[in-house]
């Protein structure tokens, strides 16, 4: 695959732990996710009221990721947990496609804010093991990302918090997103 960008390489000297936000309309099933990176099983949860962070190792590294509550009164709070994240996790319920556009308004709020630009951006498309469940490219394409700014990476991933499917490839492909980000950051601060 050919250099690859690790903690302690040139382009990354000194990582600790990259620093992850996962965001989304309450019942998407952010925090169903993240304990299922973290326990490797699904887990029964109960609306976040504030947040949760947990360490986990993906694609070999070292994360911190932060849970953050979506319910309406709790999105204003999103812009503390999102300012100078390495990576942004957007959760939705595919399974519900009546509030894509209350997901879509609330995602490029986040996304276009100034301490965002730029911030890699991997939309998780959750429930896919409902019946009905909207396809990444569905999603996609109701969440407009097309309209995000260019500098913005982003790629959409159907995934199940019941089964897992999907959830590991779209945290490799964050992950290297992010590295890509970085790497682009060091070369310019070269010149």
């Amino acid at each position: 695959m050919g250099n690859q960008l690790t903690p302690g390489s040139p382009f990354m000297p000194g990582l600790q732990s990259l620093h992850c936000v996962v965001i989304g309309l309450d019942s998407a099933g952010k925090t169903a996710l993240l304990y299922r990176l973290q326990l490797h099983e699904f887990v029964e949860t109960i609306p976040t009221k504030g947040f949760n962070m947990e360490r986990l190792k993906l694609s070999g590294c070292p994360y911190q990721v932060w849970d953050v509550g979506g319910q309406e009164k709790l999105r204003p709070l999103w812009k503390s947990y999102t300012r100078r994240t390495d990576g942004l996790v957007f959760v939705v319920d595919a399974a519900d496609p009546e509030r894509m556009e209350e997901a879509r308004v609330e995602l490029h709020k986040v996304a276009r804010s100034q301490e965002n630009q730029g911030v890699p951006i991997l939309v998780l498309a959750n429930k896919q093991d409902l019946p009905g469940a909207m396809a990444a490219i569905q999603v996609d394409k109701a969440l407009s990302l097309h309209e995000l700014s260019p500098s913005t990476l982003h790629h959409t991933q159907g995934c199940s918090a019941v089964d897992g499917g999907g959830l590991q490839l779209g945290l490799e492909i964050l992950h290297h997103m992010i590295l890509r980000k970085k790497k682009t950051q060091n070369q310019s601060r070269k010149r």
